[in-house]
């Protein structure tokens, strides 16, 4: 069974740091890129950071050079670290993972950023 396990969330001020972790299990980790979504208030869900199996990073605009995506195959764990945050990035973050057209998602875990 997949399981994706999200922590690290948490309320900090603007210009504060937090550590996302997803802890995965039940799949072949090494093999799969890592991606990290987030959903605010009355928003969709959008593509944060990816990193794919071989650590090719990508990020959308509006957390570059924010936000640093990273794995840990030996623990089978992703994590984004996220500074400089901004009332902006107030959200959930979803880990998730698609493997072999299947999609697996986190929980989520809240990030709540004040100004």
């Amino acid at each position: 069974q997949v399981q994706l396990v999200e922590s690290g969330g948490g309320l900090v001020q603007a210009g504060g740091s937090l550590r996302l972790s997803c802890a995965f299990s039940g799949i072949g980790f090494n093999i799969v890129a890592v991606e990290w979504y987030r959903q605010g208030p009355g928003k969709q869900r959008e593509l944060v950071a990816r990193i794919t199996s071989n650590r090719v990073t990508n990020y959308a605009d509006f957390v570059k050079d924010r936000f640093t995506i990273s794995r840990d195959n030996a623990e089978s764990t992703g994590h984004l670290q996220m500074n400089s945050l901004e009332p902006e990035d107030t959200a959930v973050y979803y880990c998730h993972i698609n493997r072999f057209g299947t999609h697996y998602w986190g929980q989520g875990t809240q990030v709540t950023v004040s100004s």
